[in-house]
């Protein structure tokens, strides 16, 4: 087995509706048979930024259940709602795009905050064990513009070997709460992982880049570095994910004959909210990653203070119901996002000349996020190089 070059296959998949799941393990049996089946693992890589794989030990943990990953997904739509007044939606505001784009382009920073919150990841290994589905979640497969055409490319392995183990910095951003785009020719963090690869002679394998262990309150991901979605979005929506309560307080303070009917519909989605917070902190022993320690930035605050001021404004009573609120909105944020520290990064020999390279879809940008900024000018990162046999 382990003289056997890698399989390498790609996959188209058209998803069925906007928040699809899809088989890929089931795909590639049926279309490769034992060709695919005899490799003991795999590497599965999606090449867009609104669909990806969970983490094998999540998948695990759902029991690869395809209903309990739709629910652990609804999760995530709840808290990052479509049409919540996103930035990244304005398409007016999208220099980038042309005229023509914008007539098509989807509203989508719903889709994309669901990805990061919920740990989609762009490439994941997988132990290849028959009738065990390996699920390619879709969030943004069917949209105003019509159906997207999906790939993923999958590398089917016999064993993996750690050839190099190294530790690379990038500068920080002094701003409590950020993202960096890791994939920016100035960081020059892409071409050290280049070399990395060329220098051990990789034509398959995988990238694992961490957070070092001195790192604290910052995460990896892989999505789109689109600065409104990045830097205006992922601040007031991802690091304060009820943000758009605080939205409606706004309009209901500034429209008072409206908060009666209102107000009274407000608290109860509030709880409901939490009620999902608190079931996924509960799976958080066994599902997600907790970060260390609380994150409560301004706008949670704010969010508090908006609705304790619209309970006053109506005479409620606030102290059973605020401080309720209170506590749904002071949940730490990494109890129920499934923030994590590390990205894997696949090497792939594509033109097939032996030279391994990232194969980076066209918008993706492996980003740090952070909401509390470091004592130090620059984050390290852990990286360990891997070698498919």
């Amino acid at each position: 087995m382990s003289s056997d070059p890698p399989f390498k296959a790609t996959v188209g998949i058209r998803p069925a509706s906007r928040t699809d799941f899809i088989d890929v393990r089931a795909k590639l049996a049926e279309e490769f048979g034992s060709e695919f089946a005899r490799y003991p693992k795999a590497l599965y890589i999606s090449h867009h930024t609104t669909a990806g794989y969970l983490h094998q030990r999540l998948a695990h943990r759902l029991d690869y259940d395809r209903k309990r990953l739709r629910e652990y997904i609804k999760v995530f739509h709840e808290i990052f709602p479509p049409n919540a007044g996103y930035e990244h939606d304005e398409l007016e505001l999208r220099t980038e795009l042309s005229d023509a784009q914008k007539e098509t382009e989807p509203e989508n920073a719903d889709s994309h905050l669901t990805f990061i919150g919920a740990g989609l990841q762009s490439a994941a290994s997988y132990d290849n064990e028959a009738g065990r589905p390996v699920w390619f979640v879709d969030l943004d497969g069917v949209h105003r513009g019509g159906t997207r055409d999906r790939r993923t490319t999958v590398v089917g392995y016999g064993s993996e070997e750690v050839v190099a183990r190294t530790q690379l910095s990038v500068e920080a951003s002094p701003r409590a709460i950020d993202a960096i785009d890791l994939r920016e020719p100035g960081v020059g963090l892409v071409d050290r992982l280049q070399d990395l690869i060329e220098e051990h002679g990789i034509s398959f394998g995988r990238l694992d880049v961490s957070l070092a262990a001195r790192e604290t309150h910052a995460s990896l991901t892989v999505n789109e570095f689109e600065p409104l979605l990045m830097q205006r979005d992922l601040r007031r929506a991802l690091l304060s994910p009820l943000r758009f309560m605080a939205d409606q307080g706004r309009k209901m303070l500034r429209t008072p004959l409206s908060i009666p009917g209102k107000a009274l519909r407000l608290p109860g989605k509030a709880l409901r909210l939490s009620g999902k917070a608190l079931h996924v902190a509960r799976m958080g022993r066994t599902v997600l990653r907790t970060s260390p320690g609380p994150v409560i930035d301004t706008a949670t605050v704010e969010a508090v203070h908006i609705m304790n001021a619209v309970l006053e404004r109506i005479g409620v009573d606030e102290s059973v119901i605020a401080r309720m609120l209170n506590r749904a909105l002071a949940l730490p944020v990494g109890r129920f996002q499934g923030l994590r520290r590390d990205v894997s990064l696949p090497v792939i020999d594509r033109d097939g000349d032996g030279n391994g390279e990232i194969p980076w879809g066209t918008y993706q940008s492996p980003i740090l996020i952070q909401w509390k900024a470091p004592t130090e000018p620059t984050r390290e990162l852990d990286v360990k190089l891997v070698r498919f046999a």
